[in-house]
């Protein structure tokens, strides 16, 4: 599949695009109650979190600060599942299937790839 070599940047755009506009909206969830009841209290670490959420996912979504942003929204989703999903318990809890942290551990890596990689393409940044 060489041929998609060429596609590489675009493709990697728009998962930092779309990676970002689903962090928010988990943000825009908690702070907004934007398709939900449940709205944490403001100043409470869910509502900290989800100021982390809003902000961060679309300064990742809009490549402007990527780099930092990116990199504490993969914090943030690091507490997130070290602290309410594995709960610092060995055994069968610790697979993300079991305790249910499969979308923190996984937001968790993209963010740190984006991270890494920065804006690249279609982004605030200039760094194209």
């Amino acid at each position: 599949m060489k041929w998609l070599e060429k596609y590489s940047d675009q493709a990697y755009a728009l998962t930092r695009m779309m990676a970002g506009f689903m962090f928010s909206f988990h943000g825009a969830q908690k702070v907004l109650g934007v398709f939900t009841e449940m709205r944490p209290p403001a100043g409470s670490q869910l509502w900290f979190g989800g100021i982390i959420e809003l902000v961060g996912g679309l300064a990742v979504l809009l490549g402007f600060q990527t780099r930092a942003a990116a990199f504490l929204c993969s914090g943030t989703m690091a507490v997130a599942y070290f602290q309410f999903h594995w709960k610092f318990q060995m055994g069968p809890k610790f697979f993300p299937a079991i305790n249910r942290g499969e979308l923190a551990a996984l937001y968790c890596f993209v963010f740190l790839l984006i991270a890494c990689r920065g804006g690249v393409k279609w982004s605030l940044d200039k760094t194209n």
